[in-house]
């Protein structure tokens, strides 16, 4: 690629944020082998900026996400430490010793049906005991899937969803995955239960080496480095262990940028005391410590509240999902990442990791909230004047950083992205001497359309602004969520008999909101009613009464940088 793409090492930190990541990686890999469609501008995205190159011992081409991922000891079901990529039984190591052996195997797991099919597509292991994988087109991407050849995919239920290896379709790099061996995934012994946990990990040699040499490993081969995305879960331990990575990443490449997405699962309840307590402790200490040592934090959440008081989880109105199954809350905050992170990944004039967090995290606002649109509604036969009309003087996205509703509150600056309408429809097609109904059926450009919709919205605003023809992908094993839409996810009257949701418009937002002032005040206030006395459990990880006493201070400190009025105009 002319230039050089700009690189990004993804950190991907505990369950939750394993389960987000897979349907992250499931949507690039879809994009991948949607490269040469016709209806799409080629090039749009980057693939270079998430993914590497490499070749097996075998000499056999691969492109593998750039990712380290941390889970807990029983996390990983069939999925194999190294990865299967890579897997050559002739290669093992020598046993020298001639004597009697004993050989203890551990059962395995057994592999998800949907995985089985996919694999079978994908590749076959020979009987010589090596991996052969299907020629990869361009030599990047999943191959096709054609139908003459290949049986339709299995689309995975929930109830075969355990964890997220078990719809994981894409293959990994075997420095990819670092286990944390001394933590139980399951169970209710040897759980990463607090934030002090989660910082002793990382302080560790064994588990702070092993970091940096898969550091080292991915980011020396990088030639333009602009930065690393952490997926970190705050809910549990893995706020601790996110919390300590971003120190170690701001202590040895100061100057790449550092974006933090900050994830909680589905909604909780009242009657579970401890959890909510330890919940309410590890993403108070998470948040601000990431804050610290972060270029941008954004919490990503579909419940309505940071706080001990349980809220309802946010309503889309095309979107049918469950809110305790972490395969669907997942696939959602994964549609909104693709598409809230498109500037960094844009092959024409992209806007770095670096550049975003100072557009957005000015006067010392390091944290913002998220909101999208899932999907985009827009029926046959509008234009997009028609479809943001419709809004009216309402904020057009669900929000996503369990900050409450954004209406009534001020917008200090926004990064906003809408993806997958077609050209066709970016401006109004009105019949000549037809007065136009809005000034945004006078834009002459799509690009027009949506900044000057943005500028009546909020006009005294810095808003960057991206338009995209690349819809996000959502074919299986992506949940069945969708109703009343097209497979290309226009909004229609009814839903399509057998027609499956392939692809969807999305509009995306991060954005530096007065709602923070809120939500940081009332975790301050939550955290001053605990009667820590109750918790020793989880001061006794590590920390101090001190720490938290510092750590209402910081919460309130960083609360007055977002207060400015509580109305979108001065």
């Amino acid at each position: 690629m002319a230039g050089g793409a700009r690189e990004v090492l993804t950190l991907q930190l505990g369950h939750f944020a394993g389960f987000v990541g897979a349907h992250w990686w499931n949507q690039q890999d879809a994009a991948l082998g949607r490269a040469t469609d016709a209806k799409e501008s080629p090039g749009e995205l980057c693939p270079d900026v998430l993914y590497r190159t490499g070749r097996t011992l075998h000499g056999q081409d691969t492109y593998t996400p750039r990712l380290i991922l941390m889970d807990l000891k029983g996390s990983l079901s069939s999925l194999k430490e190294e990865g299967g990529l890579y897997r050559d039984k002739q290669l093992d190591a020598a046993i020298a010793w001639q004597g009697k052996l004993t050989t203890h195997k551990e059962e395995l797991c057994p592999k998800n049906p949907y995985l089985q099919d996919f694999l079978s597509a994908e590749g076959v292991l020979s009987s010589d005991g090596v991996w052969r994988v299907k020629s990869i087109p361009n030599g990047k991407g999943s191959p096709p899937l054609t139908t003459a050849t290949t049986p339709k995919p299995l689309i995975p239920t929930e109830a075969s969803i355990r964890v997220w290896s078990d719809f994981l379709r894409v293959h990994l790099h075997p420095r990819s995955i670092c286990m944390i061996q001394k933590y139980n995934h399951d169970g209710e012994a040897g759980r990463l239960e607090a934030f002090g946990q989660g910082e002793s990990v990382l302080k560790e040699p064994k588990y702070q080496e092993e970091l940096e040499d898969r550091l080292h490993f991915y980011v020396e081969e990088c030639d333009y480095l602009q930065g690393f995305q952490i997926l970190c879960d705050l809910h549990d331990g893995f706020s601790g262990v996110g919390a300590k990575a971003a120190e170690l990443l701001q202590d040895e490449y100061s100057g790449r940028g550092i974006i933090t997405w900050g994830l909680l699962p589905g909604p909780y309840h009242r009657g579970e005391a401890q959890r909510n307590v330890y919940r309410l402790l590890n993403t108070a200490f998470g948040l601000m410590h990431l804050t610290t040592h972060s270029s941008l934090v954004c919490p990503l959440s579909l419940g309505g509240s940071l706080g001990l008081r349980p809220e309802p989880p946010v309503n889309f109105p095309y979107l049918h999902y469950d809110a305790t199954l972490p395969f669907h809350c997942s696939a959602i905050l994964a549609t909104a990442l693709d598409t809230v992170t498109v500037p960094y990944r844009l092959c024409s004039s992209p806007v770095s990791m670096v550049h975003l967090a100072d557009m957005l995290s000015f006067c010392g606002k390091k944290m913002v909230t998220a909101g999208a649109t899932i999907p985009f509604p827009l029926a046959p036969g509008q234009s997009l004047p028609d479809s943001l009309m419709q809004f009216g003087g309402a904020t057009p996205w669900t929000p996503l950083s369990a900050c409450g509703e954004p209406s009534g509150t001020r917008c200090f600056a926004q990064s906003v992205v809408l993806r997958g309408i077609d050209r066709a429809c970016h401006t109004s097609q009105l019949t000549p001497g037809t007065p136009p109904p809005s000034s945004l059926h006078a834009c002459t450009t799509g690009e027009e359309v949506l900044a000057q919709y943005l500028q009546q919205q909020q006009p005294r605003v810095m808003s960057s602004s991206h338009l995209l023809l690349t819809p996000c992908r959502v074919a299986p094993p992506y949940p069945h969520l969708f109703s009343s839409c097209s497979p290309q996810g226009m909004v229609l009257d009814g839903s399509p008999k057998g027609a499956a949701v392939e692809s969807i418009p999305v509009f995306g937002a991060l954005c530096s909101s007065s709602s923070l002032h809120q939500t940081l005040e009332a975790l301050a206030r939550d955290l001053t009613k605990l009667d820590l006395r109750r918790w020793a459990s989880f001061m006794d990880a590590g920390l101090e009464h001190d720490d938290v006493a510092e750590l209402l201070q910081e919460l309130q400190s960083l609360a007055q940088c977002y207060q400015g009025g509580d109305s979108l105009v001065d």
